[in-house]
Parts: C-alpha cells; sequence; structure tokens
C-alpha cells in the first residue's frame, strides 16, 4: 500500500495479489492514515481503531465510524498505472452511502429505541439498505447521537462537538427522532411500545438499544451533589467545570476511571487526583498485573495518586458539601470533588414487564441475529448477551463503541429479513497522557507474554488460555491490533509458543 499525490489530493493504491486499487487514504473515523494499517484480503483495516475497509467498493464492512471511503477507477496503460479521481471525494477523503427516503404508500413502522452508537447505525443502515417505511428513533436525551467514547477522554466538549450526524442529515432521510422521551413498557402482543409520555409508538420491528447506565456505590453520601458519574455530556461538562482547581477522587481503575483521572490531572486542570481501586493495581482484570503496574507508574509520574485493594465505605460531608472518601482500611481522603466509575449496569428495568427474556444480571440474551427471545424484536449494545463466534458462541456482553455499532447494523440487516450473523471481533481503545492503548479479541486468560519494551511503553501484550493467544494489546506498536484482529476475524489464532519465541511476531503478521 502507498500513497500518491493526485491533483491536490491522495490516494491510497494497493497492490494485493496481483490486483490493484485506488481508494481513500483516510479511515474515515479518525482520519489515520489507512497505508499505515492491515491489509488483509480484499481489504484495509485501520491501524489506530480497527475500521475495515473494502478494496473492492471503499464501503465500511466494520466500525467504528459511519462513513465508507472513495473508490477510485485504476488501471495500467503502457506500464503506467492510471486513477481517475473525483475532486470533491478527493478533497473529503470519505463518502456517504446513498440513503432513501420514506414512502407515504408503505405502512411499516421500524421503531428504534435508544440514541447511542447502535442505534445511529441501525437507523442510518436501514435508509442505505432502501427501506422506505417508518423509521422512529426514541431517546431519552435530547440530544441526537453523539460519540460517546469522547466524553471521558475530553470532558469540556459540549455536545455539538461530538455529534455523529446534523439534523438535516436525519430530516433529509425522513429518520423521527422522538428526544427526551423513554420506554415504559413493551407489549410485544400488540406491537406498541408504551413511552413515558404516555404516547404508544406502533411497531412492526423492534430494535432496543437502551444502553446501560452507572452503577452507584450506593454507599451513605453516594447521592451528594460533588459525587459525580460519567454518562452524557451534561456529566462530563459538569465535572469538568466543578473539578478545576479541586481535589479530586476517582472511585475506580478501569477504563472511565482512569481516563478521567487522565483528564483532570493533564495541565493541572485540578489541584489534585487520587484513585481508590479494588485490584492491586489499574486495569488488573483487563491487561494484568505487569500491564496494569507499568499504567499506574506512568500515571503516578503525572501527579495521580493510587490507593488500591481496597473500597469505599462513605463519602463525607460538612453541611452537606462532600468533604472526604472514607475507605474500608479506615483511611480518609480529603476530596472536593469525587467521581465514580465503577461500570454500567444494562437499562433494561423497563422490560421487566414485558415478556422479552432478561437473565439474571439484567441482560437480553439474543441469538447470532440479534433476535431476542420474541420474534421481531432486536436487542444490541450494552444491554446485549450475545454469542461471540471467536468464543465458540458464548453468551458475552460487552460495553465497547465498535461493538455497539456492529450491533446497530447486524440488526438493521436482520430486520430487514437478511439473516445475516454477527461477525465482528471486539476491538477498543483508550488514551492517557498522549498514549493510546488498543485491544483486540476477547476471553478468560491464565498468562500474559510481553513483547517489545514494556518500560519504554512501546509493547505488545499477548493474552494468553491454554496454548492459544485469545486477545492482544499493544502500545506504540500499531498496527499490531488490527493484523491481530483480522487474523481473529478469519478464524485463525497465535499460538503461546509463537509469542514467547518471537514477541513482535504479530507486527509480521501476513494475512
Amino acid at each position: 500500500m502507498k500513497s500518491f499525490d493526485i491533483e491536490g489530493g491522495k490516494v491510497l493504491v494497493v497492490h494485493h495479489k496481483g490486483q490493484l486499487s485506488a481508494i481513500g487514504t483516510k479511515c474515515s473515523h479518525a482520519g489515520a492514515p489507512l497505508e499505515n494499517g492491515a491489509l488483509c484480503g480484499d481489504k484495509v483495516r485501520c491501524p489506530w481503531h480497527g475500521a475495515c475497509f473494502s478494496l473492492v467498493t471503499g464501503d465500511i464492512e466494520d466500525f467504528p465510524g459511519l462513513d465508507s471511503i472513495p473508490k477510485y477507477d485504476i488501471e495500467v496503460v503502457n506500464n503506467e498505472v492510471k486513477v481517475r479521481a473525483n475532486k470533491a471525494l478527493l478533497a473529503a477523503d470519505k463518502r456517504m452511502k446513498p440513503m432513501t427516503r420514506r414512502d407515504p404508500d408503505n405502512p411499516t413502522n421500524f421503531v428504534i429505541v435508544g440514541g447511542g452508537g447502535a442505534g445511529a447505525t441501525c437507523v442510518e443502515r436501514l435508509r442505505q439498505e432502501g427501506f422506505t417505511g417508518r423509521v422512529i428513533m426514541i431517546t431519552q436525551e435530547y440530544h441526537l447521537p453523539y460519540d460517546r467514547p469522547k466524553l471521558s477522554k475530553a470532558m469540556d466538549l459540549t455536545p455539538d462537538k461530538i455529534t455523529l450526524r446534523s439534523p438535516h442529515f436525519y430530516e433529509n432521510a425522513d429518520i423521527e427522532i422522538l428526544q427526551g422521551v423513554s420506554a415504559e413498557n413493551i407489549d410485544t402482543e400488540e406491537k406498541e411500545v408504551y413511552l413515558n409520555s404516555g404516547e404508544k409508538v406502533p411497531y412492526d420491528k423492534l430494535f432496543i438499544a437502551t444502553g446501560g447506565k452507572p452503577r452507584r456505590l450506593g454507599c451513605p453520601g453516594d447521592d451528594l451533589p460533588e459525587v459525580f458519574v460519567i454518562r452524557t455530556p451534561e456529566d462530563t461538562n459538569g465535572l469538568a467545570a466543578a473539578a478545576s482547581g479541586k481535589h479530586v477522587v476517582i472511585v475506580g481503575t478501569s477504563f472511565i476511571g482512569m481516563e478521567t483521572a487522565a483528564y483532570l490531572a493533564s495541565n493541572n486542570r485540578a489541584a489534585s487526583v487520587s484513585a481508590i481501586g479494588n485490584s492491586s493495581v489499574p486495569f488488573e482484570r483487563s491487561l494484568g498485573a505487569v500491564v496494569g503496574k507499568r499504567i499506574q507508574e506512568l500515571f503516578e509520574e503525572n501527579g495521580v495518586k493510587f490507593f488500591n485493594n481496597t473500597g469505599v465505605t462513605e463519602f463525607t460531608d460538612e453541611n452537606g458539601k462532600l468533604n472526604g472518601v472514607l475507605l474500608d482500611t479506615e483511611e480518609m481522603i480529603a476530596a472536593d470533588i469525587a467521581v465514580v466509575g465503577v461500570g454500567v449496569i444494562p437499562n433494561t428495568e423497563f422490560l421487566e414487564s414485558s415478556n422479552i427474556s432478561r437473565d439474571e444480571r439484567g441482560y437480553v440474551p439474543v441469538n447470532e441475529y440479534l433476535e431476542s427471545s420474541v420474534r421481531g424484536v432486536f436487542c444490541g449494545g450494552d444491554i446485549a448477551a450475545f454469542p461471540l463466534f471467536i468464543e465458540d458462541g458464548a453468551s458475552v456482553a460487552i460495553s465497547h463503541w465498535q461493538v455497539a455499532l456492529g450491533h446497530g447494523r447486524t440488526a438493521a440487516l436482520n430486520m430487514l429479513d437478511q439473516n445475516v450473523a454477527l461477525g465482528s471481533v471486539p476491538f477498543f481503545w483508550t488514551v492517557f497522557f498522549g498514549k493510546s492503548l488498543r485491544y483486540t479479541g476477547y476471553g478468560m486468560y491464565d498468562d500474559v507474554i510481553i513483547g517489545g519494551d514494556l518500560e519504554s511503553l512501546s509493547f505488545m501484550a499477548y493474552y494468553c488460555r491454554g496454548d492459544r493467544v485469545v486477545a492482544l494489546a499493544s502500545l506504540g506498536r500499531d498496527p499490531a491490533a488490527a493484523k491481530y484482529a483480522e487474523m481473529l476475524q478469519q478464524g485463525k489464532f497465535l499460538t503461546k509458543e509463537q509469542v514467547a519465541d518471537d514477541g513482535d511476531c504479530a507486527l509480521k503478521l501476513n494475512c
């Protein structure tokens, strides 16, 4: 793969298995240079966040991101490669797939409950696939769908800065959005969604993607106004303003908690930042103790103080105002502001009186087509317990943006009776102090093998179960995660012996 200048723009020319292709040069999600990505079969995978694009059409085939990239005409004439490109596409370096509009003569109603990533992708894909019935999105927020992962990474971003699509986009595609209302019940016999506004919305097919809601500790003082959770722009904007120059205590040392800590510790936004975790190091469950220890050192170098292997007994106050966090070790940490980032629970209580099955944790079990226990009712995103193909169909619940976007696409296709099974490899990322960590795969592991240089934060971590590498994390080693995601996509995997012998082997993969 190599990019070339052409008429003031750039094209990416790919020579693979005797075939030439010419496509856009940048990932439509965050602008990563695709020539640094993973070339696998007839597609290229973004080196940063794992999105996939077809060499044949330029269409986006795996997420994150919403738009496709240009595909240009290419030919060889007298041993010279010639590319014909539309100048507008060259300038944009991405393209939006055409969408149909509603046909008033089509009486079919498709309803999407939830305005997050899964819901946003679903409504778009329905129109891209030519569905001309009524499309209704119901969201309890007063914002159009937005890029939720950015909230904990750049907490001062206002909703208009992270909105996925403009109001005109949804109007132009005849996608109706009911904002500021939530579903209170689903009557699957009458096929109606009951809203808290008193309205009833009829449906022919239904996609439920109501996401998660922040888990609270439930201890004394948990409801003080200075105790924040992270879920919406109002949460993060309010926290960013309140925490300026204050002593902040963060409960939770996984992704949300650590991203929040990194933001507040950067540029001395807070007077001090302390992090409380119930494990020995941050990220221990997901990334392992060795990687977690090195990441903790990075945070400590930036002024964050850790209280590990402990929990919170109480948020204390003086005259109704937070003044401290009491640990179960009886140690008291002074605090002006506290943030609780200890995960989410599925937002499915409204389904309790419906006949849509939920498991003991509140997740909705679905099949490989995302269909629930009720025919014609699909569920996805943070609320779904779905079969993961790289884990032999084991039922899992994964609260990641890339997974949610993929669920929206799959749900849309199956609402249109296309019988497309889930087939995306989980891929997520985090950023702290200018360092971007990528992770792909899934599964319990019993050993971690490190390749590269952990100390200098240029490494790959291989998560092994038995002789199989079930997941890979990388920092400063792109496109290792993208390459391994594609390998897993194809049903292949590295072995523990391979990575023990050569810690850089993920960079040498040839898809």
